[in-house]
């Protein structure tokens, strides 16, 4: 009723927990009529024990009603983007060639939901047995779950506790929780419940011992009792105390062994056609089952009504969805679960190679024929090591690598051929490397370790293996795995390609890991020209080098122009290309960002963002772009767009995980923006409450952290702590030879800092920084150097230094940095003019702390002119 009041009222979440039999599927029955009879729109779904590894099955069904109703132009039309993203995980378009995003694809399937929930408002979605439904349409129910806040949806799910455990139930109980209130939990009849469900069902002639027999046999579950009535009906059993004793027997006929020799007794091909039935799980048509019980149609259809009268199969729900079309399903669960065990071991097994057989004929793709294939006993057997291979790839390319894991994994214990193996484990590593950096690590070095890799494909597996040893934070052992691959091969591109990733992995990190680094890569740079994918990525290196070198901008900017291709990236080394990956173009942003080439930094990150959101890359590739385009914002003076980015960004990171470098970069970037906002008490807040303190992580960050953190702590008045830190950011620039002052400004603020306590090092240190400014050469670094020394002088002096402070800046793109200037000259030589301008420049880039100072500055007016 709520639901149906309002379009804009919150969406619910209710959970419904009990044992098997107790009534959940009964319960989602009678909510499904009750929502119906109101004008609601109900979508259901149920996950199946021998389908969890099924992936997206559960929420396939659960859109199969909308997506039925809609023409693929429609689909398209309401999807939008997510079009391409969610739809192959859904089975309405074939996926592209590129490996999907497993978030970007939930993203998407949360999307697709919003968006049809809106058309098919109210909208209530049912979830039986999702205790049993897939991993991914786990994981896409707790994303959608946290968004029903501001979206009208009610979701019921059903689920028995203490079922599962690991991910499924991690996921169950984020689930719950977001419900708000506690769960129902279904318990037994009570023997008066029990009474009255007897007589209702048998007579009320039915006397007090029989029907105290029923609830004592049943123990009050109510599948069980519903059951045994039927049974009695059957039977024609009369309701009374002389009855009483053979209601026992009556109910071990209803489930596990009874029930198995009750299907005994209906014969031996109703026995294989029930079989092949709960081999098939879900989908169960006459044909396909009579196609793996190897008999004939008619003789199919004989078997399929024999086992609808004994209650074993009955004709679908024609209201509710299923996961595939089907003219049967078992009657409960528990049915479904006491046939599938009883069939003998091997020929299980035989029954499952069998269906995988079946499903391979019918064109339904190795994807869904996988399921079957990880139940056959290993065997030697190529053809199956390579259609456990496609279905992989048919995973991977929907979003679910866990599908693809398992399936690769079962590859390996057939086992493959000696010349195929070392190619699965290589697979395997793909596909394990966005989600087990560890487990891809063993996987890639079992391969490179065995014949089988060679030429590029052993190349981009020792790079696959670099990147995993750098996620799990193995810098060292990452680089020294490129430095040795490298030095077994000839001169040529995929040797430059090594060399090149082992310059990249010593480029990010935090302490110096070679001290002839430098020297290496400018000679190395000097040979190319940027003819291939190599060169281009050793002139981007070369460039990111100079610029945290301090070497002039000038030469920056030439080594990076000589790296794109008519102002473009090249192809193979666009952001959602995977041969190089997304830090050697995030180092050429940075490079185009701190050298004033704000343009091309800004329609570098730009492009990063909507390639990422093309492609569904909702996980940390896209928390990058938001951040750099947060940074691109930052150093143009849009403090506003910067901090609504960055926000975006943390936001995005925290689901792929805190303490990663990708999170020290976008904390310490909006710390950064929210002080140079004036912002001070959120700046501080967001550093306690993201861990913006040591240790720091072994990775470069940009802006340096260490000066941030400095910055801070001067900023909530922490002198002498926001002095050490500063003094430590010194040490570890001076240590790595990271002598720019705009990329590392611990010097301005330390010089600032002690200009009372130590005038004399403050003036030294201004003096550096100067002097490093203008061999960097921009004009951004050379006003702030100014800038820095006219806040240590007085008198004339320090109004001709802010001066000449604001004449750079004015010329600098960074109009954050030009409005400081301005206002502190302005207040040097006492000139309201100047303030005005300062302040009307310090208003635009949303500057509320310098704002600030302005205002006071001329509300109090003495001494100004």
């Amino acid at each position: 009723d709520t639901l149906r009041a309002d379009r804009s009222s919150s969406g619910s979440l209710l959970m419904v927990q009990g044992e098997a039999g107790l009534g959940k599927t009964a319960l989602l029955a009678e909510t499904r009529r009750m929502a119906e009879r109101r004008g609601c729109t109900v979508w259901s779904a149920r996950g199946g024990e021998t389908l969890r590894s099924v992936p997206f099955n559960v929420v396939r069904q659960l859109l199969q009603p909308a997506l039925v109703s809609l023409m693929p132009e429609e689909a398209r039309e309401y999807l939008g983007d997510w079009y391409e993203v969610a739809g192959p995980a859904l089975g309405i378009t074939e996926p592209g060639e590129r490996q999907a995003d497993p978030q970007g694809v939930r993203d998407g399937l949360v999307a697709a939901v919003r968006r049809l929930a809106r058309r098919d408002w109210p909208l209530v979605l049912l979830i039986d047995d999702a205790h049993w439904a897939d991993q991914e349409t786990l994981r896409w129910l707790a994303a959608f779950a946290e968004r029903l806040d501001d979206l009208s949806v009610l979701v019921v799910v059903a689920r028995r506790p203490g079922e599962v455990s690991g991910e499924s139930a991690r996921l169950l109980d984020t689930v719950a929780a977001t419900a708000g209130r506690p769960g129902t939990l279904l318990s037994a009849l009570t023997p008066d419940a029990t009474a009255g469900l007897t007589r209702a069902t048998l007579g009320a002639h039915a006397d007090a011992p029989f029907c105290r027999e029923v609830w004592a046999v049943t123990g009050g579950n109510p599948y069980e009792t519903v059951e045994l009535l039927a049974k009695v009906q059957d039977s024609e059993l009369e309701p009374t105390e002389g009855s009483a004793a053979e209601l026992r027997a009556l109910n071990r006929s209803a489930r596990g062994g009874g029930l198995v020799a009750r299907l005994e007794e209906l014969g031996i091909d109703a026995t294989r056609f029930a079989w092949a039935a709960a081999i098939l799980g879900t989908g169960i048509t006459v044909r396909l089952v009579a196609k793996l019980a190897t008999m004939d149609h008619e003789a199919a259809a004989r078997c399929a009504e024999l086992l609808k009268g004994a209650r074993i199969l009955a004709e679908p729900d024609p209201s509710a969805a299923r996961a595939a079309d089907g003219e049967l399903e078992f009657v409960h669960p528990l049915i479904a679960t006491a046939v599938y065990h009883s069939i003998p071991d091997a020929l299980r097994t035989a029954m499952h190679g069998i269906a995988a057989q079946v499903i391979t004929d019918s064109g339904l793709g190795a994807a869904l024929a996988s399921r079957h294939l990880l139940q056959v006993h290993p065997d030697d057997d190529e053809e199956l090591v390579e259609q456990l291979r496609e279905a992989a790839r048919e995973h991977l390319a929907v979003g679910a690598p866990d599908a693809a894991r398992r399936c690769l994994e079962r590859a390996l214990l057939e086992p493959p051929t000696p010349e195929v193996h070392a190619r699965v484990l290589y697979e395997l590593g793909c596909a394990t490397l966005l989600t087990a950096p560890a487990v891809t690590i063993d996987h890639l070095q079992s391969a490179l370790g065995m014949p089988g890799l060679a030429g590029d494909e052993r190349v981009d597996a020792v790079f696959r293996l670099s990147q995993a040893l750098l996620h799990n934070d193995q810098l060292e052992e990452a680089v020294r795995t490129v430095e040795a691959e490298a030095a077994r091969l000839e001169e040529g591109p995929a040797k430059l390609r090594l060399q090149a990733v082992r310059f990249m992995w010593e480029g990010i990190a935090g302490e110096a890991v070679s001290p002839d680094r430098s020297e290496r890569l400018a000679a190395l740079a000097a040979t190319c020209t940027g003819r291939d994918n190599s060169e281009r990525a050793l002139l981007m290196l070369r460039g990111f080098d100079a610029l945290i070198h301090g070497e002039n901008a000038e030469e920056v900017v030439e080594y990076c122009d000589r790296s794109l291709v008519n102002g473009r990236l090249a192809p193979g080394l666009g952001w959602t290309d995977t041969e190089w990956g997304i830090e050697l173009l995030l180092m050429l942003a940075s490079s185009y960002a701190h050298t004033d080439r704000l343009d091309r930094a800004e329609s570098l990150c730009t492009e990063a963002l909507r390639a990422y959101e093309t492609a569904g890359w909702s996980g940390g590739h896209l928390v990058l772009a938001h951040a750099y385009v947060g940074l691109a914002h930052r150093r143009r003076g849009r403090l506003r767009e910067a901090e609504t980015s960055l926000r975006e960004s943390l936001r995005l990171a925290e689901r792929v995980g805190r303490g990663l470098p990708l999170y020290w970069t976008v904390t310490c970037n909006l710390v950064d923006t929210l002080l140079a906002r004036g912002h001070v008490v959120e700046a501080w807040e967001i550093a306690e409450e993201y861990g913006f303190a040591p240790p720091y992580p072994s990775t470069i960050v940009m802006p340096d952290v260490r000066s941030v953190r400095g910055r801070l702590l001067l900023a909530v008045g922490r002198t002498q702590d926001g002095i050490n830190e500063l003094e430590e950011a010194e040490k570890a620039a001076a240590a790595r030879g990271h002598h720019n002052p705009v990329v590392v400004p611990w010097a301005l603020d330390l010089a600032r800092a002690l200009a009372t306590e130590d005038p004399a090092r403050a003036a030294r240190l201004a003096s550096d920084a100067r002097r490093q400014a203008e061999r960097f050469g921009t004009d951004t670094a050379i006003g702030e150097a100014l800038r820095c020394a006219a806040a240590l002088e007085t008198g004339q002096r320090a109004v001709r230094l802010a001066a000449q402070a604001v004449a750079y800046l004015e010329a600098s793109p960074c109009q954050y940095e030009h409005a400081a200037a301005r206002v502190e000259y302005g207040i040097a030589a006492r000139s309201v003019a100047e303030i005005n301008r300062g302040l009307a420049l310090a208003r635009s880039c949303g500057a509320d702390g310098l704002v600030a100072t302005a205002r006071e500055v001329l509300d109090t007016g003495r001494g100004l002119r």
